[in-house]
């Protein structure tokens, strides 16, 4: 009954987080009222995700610039020599970065590291990440980094892999350290308020 293309976007944009085919079809159907500029619009954005590169410090990602610039594979937080190379704070997500950012607090680098399995247990891609930010600490940062600070989620996730991470890095790190529990158990730093996420960061253990 539905055109194929119709078909098609809703196949994939229900599979986004809190989107669903429901929503999905709501959604397609809202842009073919827009009209054709609305959708080409939309085709412009997505292409342009496609272009984005990963940082190979910290994996966020950034607009490619000019080859020859020798900070061309970093983000902007990592090029930025304003930004303290050993205090390092882990996150899961890209969201939980742009969330600690937000409160202007924390002024080091970043390492995300993925989502969290359910048991906390690193998973492959995770363990070369965070060798990566082994051999950034040995070799920008003269073996020891001043702080690591583990920004993982107040979970049962997050504190198993909090243990795992605190265990590979001790040797890394004269001080390791977590958010303060401003954060309810159980919550989610992108969720967090910044009052709250700032609080989290000044009182950091």
């Amino acid at each position: 009954m539905l055109p194929q293309s119709i078909e098609n976007f809703i196949r994939l944009f229900a599979k986004l987080p809190a989107i669903g085919p429901r929503q999905a079809t709501r959604l397609a159907f809202y842009l073919l009222r827009q009209g054709k500029s609305a959708v080409q619009e939309l085709d412009h954005a997505l292409a342009s995700l496609g272009r984005l590169e990963t940082c190979s410090q910290c994996f966020f990602p950034y607009e490619p610039r000019a080859p020859h610039n020798e900070q061309a594979n970093l983000c902007t937080i990592c090029a930025d020599p304003a930004r303290t190379k050993n205090v390092i704070a882990i996150v899961e997500k890209e969201t939980d970065l742009l969330s600690l950012e937000k409160t202007k607090t924390f002024r080091g680098r970043y390492l995300i590291l993925g989502d969290l399995a359910r048991d906390g247990i690193l998973e492959p891609t995770q363990k070369l990440r965070l060798k990566s930010l082994m051999t950034f600490i040995e070799k920008e940062v003269g073996g020891k980094a001043e702080e690591v600070l583990i920004a993982l989620n107040p979970t049962t996730a997050g504190d198993i892999g909090a243990d795992i991470l605190k265990e590979q890095l001790k040797s890394h790190a004269k001080k390791i350290t977590r958010l303060g529990r401003g954060l309810p158990t159980g919550g989610e730093i992108e969720f967090a308020d910044e009052d709250t996420l700032g609080g989290a960061l000044e009182n950091r253990k």
